[in-house]
């Protein structure tokens, strides 16, 4: 743990270290307001643990690591951009063993300003200087992990007439229902802000799902893509649905809720392979070694990897989410890693 107090804005700054077996650290910031900042220091571990599994799972030689700014309240203006600036030396200090991205409360624009101060930064167009927004390759790589899903549950992956609940319509939400829509499937949405709900459900010819009823309505697949720890004891009892996919970090409160979902006979995506499309679309955009469309190629194989630990997992009778943490630490050790 990296561990330091921003004077200016009163925010403490937690960059976590998880293993760098494979490479050098990278992982997105987080900006939120957490009760205590303990909270943020638990949240970092946990993230970081997860970006581990995600990198060895789709390949990556990149070791797992994650930044939480835990922040007393919302900032904004010149004293947003000078804490990202003073985070930026901090990212600078490690001199490489960990690099940043966005995440939950940060922003493409935040990274530019990270980028001022090191360049173990990604997000950013190094010819131009411009932010690239990671949010359109997650939602690519969690629409070809519902597919694999409806596949693996039902036979065949079509969105014809199938139903999928979004929570969070938001950078990632919002192309996803997109994606849904034009394949024709049905969308569901639900969302703190209700004018981003409405937006999404007019453009997608869906439907706006009150926040309260978004657990225990019928659909066929749910898809979180806001807040983490939805999933848990009393939310898992109450889904309709035969499939969670979606592109929220940490979406189970605890491990343990992966096996409540699989004692339902709910197939879960893990959340760090399905939602790895922004994490694989930054590094590849940064360092000029692909293409937009090459890197959506490789987002596709999203579909392959999933579908693996499905089967893998259905074979042995365990959740998805232990299959594909065996099949992550199997990499750790030296193996390859799933395609």
């Amino acid at each position: 743990m990296v561990v330091s107090f921003d004077q200016p804005t009163q925010t403490w700054m937690f960059i976590a270290l998880h293993d760098m077996t494979l490479g050098p650290a990278m992982g997105g910031c987080r900006m939120m307001v957490y009760e205590t900042p303990e909270e943020g220091l638990r949240d970092a571990m946990r993230l970081a643990e997860g970006m581990t599994y995600k990198w060895a799972t789709i390949g990556f030689d990149l070791g797992g690591g994650k930044s939480v700014l835990a922040v007393p309240q919302p900032v904004a203006g010149d004293e947003r951009e000078g804490l990202f600036e003073r985070f930026g030396a901090l990212v600078d200090s490690l001199r490489g063993a960990y690099a940043c991205g966005p995440d939950l409360g940060t922003t493409p624009h935040d990274m530019s300003v990270i980028g001022r101060s090191t360049e173990y930064v990604h997000g950013v167009d190094r010819s131009g200087g411009e932010p690239v927004d990671p949010g359109p390759y997650t939602a690519l790589g969690v629409f070809c992990g519902i597919r694999a899903a409806l596949r693996h549950v039902h036979g065949d992956d079509s969105l014809g007439g199938r139903s999928v609940l979004i929570q969070g319509a938001g950078d990632v939400g919002y192309p996803l229902g997109k994606f849904v829509a034009d394949a024709g499937g049905k969308v569901l949405v639900s969302d703190v802000d209700g004018t981003k709900a409405a937006t999404l459900a007019n453009k997608t010819g869906g439907t706006v799902i009150p926040l309260d009823a978004s657990y225990a309505t019928h659909c066929d697949v749910y898809a979180p893509c806001a807040v983490g720890a939805t999933l848990n004891a009393e939310t898992i009892p109450q889904l309709q649905c035969r499939i969670v996919a979606g592109s929220a970090n940490n979406q189970l409160a605890h491990e343990a809720d992966a096996d409540r979902l699989h004692e339902r006979g709910i197939l879960y995506a893990p959340d760090y392979v399905i939602n790895a499309g922004g994490a694989t679309a930054l590094p590849l955009l940064d360092s000029g070694r692909s293409t937009p469309d090459e890197v959506r190629e490789r987002i596709r194989r999203f579909d392959k990897i999933l579908s693996a630990i499905f089967n893998d997992s259905a074979a042995n009778g365990v959740s998805p989410l232990l299959g594909a943490k065996r099949a992550a630490e199997k990499v750790l050790e030296g193996g390859k890693p799933l395609r």
